[in-house]
């Protein structure tokens, strides 16, 4: 069950009625309706976070089509330690996997490729979905997107560790001495699932 709180359940649920309105309608008034319809969801997600309105505004105005979950692609890689890759946020001082939102015209897998060199330096190889999760079933901090997350357990080919736009640090870690995590992006339990996964190479995806 989603562990969103309900005015963002709400917010999502009014977006999404808008956007497909928006969509398929033919009749203008419809669609002005339609429009009043996301400007509220708008009105809501403005209320209880911190993004600002004009912001808010311009990422809900450019979503066009139907609305469907968007997909973040984080990279599992280890080192030959049994050491996580993690990379710190920029931003925020945080540390997360690699990764981000999936480009249109990329697989999960080119997209996991892509974030790892970006982000860190390193040339990955893909070798395994390990899990495929709700976001809205996970500790995360709320969220104005509706996320599947891809985690995708990658080998380590080459490369040297290196800053990105994005981040300013590049480090393996053991299980027992992580970093202070982004949560928006990855949870402390998402991170040691992980590594049971490396322990037990046979394990089955993970979904929900």
């Amino acid at each position: 069950m989603s562990q969103n709180p309900l005015w963002l359940q709400w917010a999502q649920q009014i977006q999404s009625i808008a956007q497909a309105g928006i969509t398929y309608t033919k009749d203008p008034y419809d669609r002005e309706r339609f429009e009043q319809l996301r400007a509220i969801a708008g009105e809501i997600l403005a209320r209880y976070t911190s993004i600002p309105d004009d912001i808010l505004s311009q990422e809900l105005a450019a979503e066009q089509g139907y609305l469907t979950p968007k997909v973040d692609v984080r990279a599992v890689v280890f080192n030959p330690r049994g050491e996580l890759l993690l990379v710190r946020e920029r931003k925020e001082g945080l540390w997360s996997l690699p990764g981000g939102w999936a480009d249109v015209g990329e697989s999960p897998a080119e997209a996991a490729v892509r974030e790892v060199r970006e982000e860190s330096g390193y040339e990955v190889r893909p070798t395994k979905m390990l899990a495929v999760y709700d976001r809205a079933r996970h500790d995360h901090p709320p969220l104005i997107w509706y996320v599947y997350k891809l985690f995708i357990r990658c080998e380590l080919v080459a490369g040297t560790p290196g800053n990105s736009l994005e981040t300013d640090q590049v480090g393996f870690f053991d299980r027992d001495h992580l970093p202070p995590l982004s949560t928006s992006r990855v949870t402390e339990a998402q991170i040691r699932r992980m590594f049971q996964h490396y322990d037990n190479p046979d394990l089955p995806t993970d979904f929900d």
